[in-house]
This record gives structure tokens, sequence and C-alpha cells, in this order.
């Protein structure tokens, strides 16, 4: 064998040997993401003065949940204009109604594998003055609601993988408001204060669908210490304390013969100590039999 030849082969080995090393990592989850829309009911209901400012703060959470969603690093967000074509041409964007047929066909026709479809179902925002008896003193309080019905579809069959409210009140406002010294003058949102909310509002959704479809694992396990496979943007911050479970068996519904998940055993309890980028790390408090792979959830 010249030695031509045998560069050749050993080239061609090295390659074969190095092509695991080198194919890319697995794909991320589709998840197609229609715009955020008010009921009907609570469009008609909404005071006018209030109506601009109600659809500028959805205007914002509908960029930042797509931006929110992205940051968890879990999904790829696809399909936005051809999924609210079709849930258009279905008649049912403003009725807030999306069904398994309609779910199915979205996910085939822009190949989202999970479909989220979030709807305002009440926005209050008001101050409020009360007239002491007696000294004739008064005060006010401002009032301020926001509440959004969230759901979840695998538009592979169409099935409603979960529904969920999320809501923000007075305390995360005043919160929100504190935090940057944003202005609520004479009841008015300015710019700022709508971002904030809608980002805060935003986070909230993406986290909880990222705890639906992959909820947060252990990666490794070191001495006192665990690795997890969330980071920045993805609902983890330092002294976040979280429960840990165990997969157990798989849960099979008699009737139906479908899979309803695994049966999830309590292993302990962590606290967030590091968050990066794409990991955080955490100190065990409570330990049972924490180990790799073991999924985390907030403490309801």
């Amino acid at each position: 064998m010249n030695n031509h030849s045998f560069l050749k082969i050993s080239l061609v080995l090295l390659s074969a040997a190095l092509l695991p090393m080198l194919a890319p990592g697995q794909d991320k989850a589709t998840l197609g993401i229609l715009a955020i829309k008010p009921t009907p009911a609570l469009a008609d209901s909404v005071r006018p003065d209030k109506k601009l400012e109600m659809n500028r703060i959805i205007e914002s959470l509908d960029s930042q949940l797509i931006d929110r969603i992205n940051a968890t690093r879990k999904f790829d967000v696809v399909g936005r204009s051809d999924l609210d074509n079709i849930i258009k041409e279905q008649d049912l964007g403003a009725s807030g109604n999306v069904d398994a047929k309609t779910a199915a066909q979205a996910g085939k026709l822009t190949g989202a594998k999970y479909l989220l479809m979030a709807t305002v179902d009440d926005y209050q925002d008001y101050v409020e003055k009360a007239t002491f008896a007696g000294t004739g003193d008064t005060a006010t309080k401002r009032v301020f609601r926001l509440s959004i019905v969230g759901k979840i579809y695998d538009s592979t069959t169409g099935k409603l993988l979960e529904s969920a409210n999320f809501q923000t009140g007075n305390d995360e406002f005043k919160q929100i408001q504190q935090e940057r010294n944003y202005s609520v003058k004479d009841g008015e949102l300015s710019d700022e204060m709508m971002v904030a909310v809608s980002r805060s509002m935003a986070e909230k959704i993406a986290v909880h669908v990222a705890d639906v479809i992959f909820p947060a694992k252990i990666l490794i396990r070191n001495d006192n210490e665990v690795t997890i496979n969330r980071g920045e943007g993805a609902g983890m911050a330092v002294g976040d304390t979280f429960n840990v479970f165990a997969l157990g068996q798989e849960l099979i519904d008699p009737d139906t013969k479908e899979s309803l998940g695994h049966q999830e055993v309590k292993v302990g309890q962590v606290k967030i100590t590091e968050v990066d980028p794409k990991f955080s790390k955490a100190t065990i408090l409570q330990d049972t039999g924490i180990d790799k792979g073991a999924i985390l959830r907030k403490p309801q």
C-alpha cells in the first residue's frame, strides 16, 4: 500500500471516529405561539379610556412572550403568521377556543409539535377613593389586575396538555413599580411600566410552559451540590427552593390506555445558589435519594 492510499484510509477512519462528536445535538422542541387577544366579553367591557392601555400591554406581552420562551432555551418558535391565519380561517381567534382538530392542523402546517394560546380574560386598572366618616379625610388606592388563561396543546395529537390561569395584581404591581421607580401618575401607566408588567407576566407563562413539557432536571450531583439544566431566563433565581422528585413507573389509564405520565416520588429539596446562562447550581437541603435525572418543581 502506498503512502497516498494509507493517508486516505486514515482520514476516512479518523472522520468516522469524530462523526459522533461533530454531530449536532438533539433539536429543540418546536412551539407555535398564537397572537395574544382579549376575550370578546373583556374587549366590550373595558372602559374606553383604558382600552388603549390594555391593548398596548397586550402588544408588549405578545413580543415579550416570544422573547421569554426563547430565553428558556427549550424551544424553537415557528410559524407565527401561519398559525394566526389558520385560527382566523377557523373563526376561533376571537372566541379563544381551539379544538383538537385545529391544533393538529396548525402543528402539521407549521411544523410545530406544541401550540400555545394565551387569552386575556380580565384587565382592571383604576384608582379607588374613600372618604372616612366623621373626619372627612380621604385615601386613594390603586387597583390593578391582569389575568391570562394559557393553553398548551400537543399538536401531533391535538390533545390539550395544560390549561392554567396566570395573574398579576396589586402586590406584584407595587413591587415592579418600586424596583425602578416607574411612573403611574394620575392612574396612567408609563411605557416603561407597561413593558415591565408585560415582561413579568410573559416570564410566568414561559416558565410554566417549560415546566409542563420539560421539567427542570438534575444533570449531575457532587456531594451536597447539584447542577440543574435551567439557567438565566428560565425561572431560576438565587435563594429559590425546589422539591426534588424521582420518576417512578409510567401511569396508564385503565379505560383509555392513555399514558398519564410517570409516578413522582419526592426525594428531597434543594436551594439555588448560582444561576449561569445555561445551568444553575443548588445546595441539597433534604435528601432521601436525590440523583441524576430527578426532576424539580417549586413548592405549591
